[in-house]
């Protein structure tokens, strides 16, 4: 509760916890509008500005894990409440972290992919008083997503996955597969022989490097 002095915290409490709040909140609009800022100044940078862009991450995220990278042009609703592992790289995505989001290490987004929290009611009424919530996505480590994959709100994604482009992620993934289409599911395994496969090449490439 308010007590006429600090902020009233209510809505934005609601918000985390994934029951229904209204958006339209003073504190939410002010918290939400400082990281706005941030996310403006990142998309306004010159393109060299490489130490200017990661302070300004380290600042907007709840955590941001060395090594990691994001090209601009990025988008999204708070920021804080998301946590990056190390060497996370992404190229023109789309956060909406209205609930938490979580990404492990050595995580990799081609052009475009959204992580969405946000969800809206089915019943036109309720959607129209402006109640929404949000539920946290959770991704592990070693995850690489082709481009435009949307991951929608609730979602868990386990660790050596591999998400095809323009798939749409509406239920968990498990470790270890590749996984498909929209909705998007798993396909196959990641198996040994995929290893063994591209570690030779990797050493081979290795190998070419070294003669030149």
């Amino acid at each position: 509760m308010t007590n006429g002095t600090s902020a009233d915290t209510r809505e934005y409490e609601r918000m985390l916890s994934g029951e229904l709040y209204i958006a339209d909140d003073p504190y939410l609009k002010e918290h939400s509008l400082k990281r706005r800022r941030l996310v403006q100044e990142i998309n306004r940078s010159d393109y060299d500005e490489f130490d200017k862009r990661e302070a300004l991450f380290r600042e907007l995220f709840g955590s941001f894990g060395e090594g990691s990278y994001i090209e601009p042009p990025f988008r999204a609703d708070y920021g804080c409440n998301t946590y990056i592992g190390r060497n996370f790289y992404a190229n023109d995505c789309i956060f909406l972290d209205v609930a938490r989001i979580d990404i492990g290490d050595n995580v990799f987004c081609g052009p475009r992919v959204s992580l969405l929290t946000p969800y809206h009611p089915i019943d036109a009424q309720v959607r129209n008083e402006q109640l929404e919530g949000g539920k946290p996505i959770s991704i592990g480590n070693d995850v690489w997503f082709g481009g435009n994959v949307t991951v929608c709100p609730g979602v868990t994604i386990g660790d050596d996955v591999v998400i095809g482009a323009g798939s749409v992620v509406v239920k968990d993934i498990p470790s270890h597969c590749i996984a498909v289409g929209n909705p998007c599911r798993p396909i196959r395994a990641i198996t040994d022989a995929d290893h063994e496969q591209w570690q030779r090449k990797a050493r081979e490439y290795r190998a070419w490097k070294e003669g030149i």
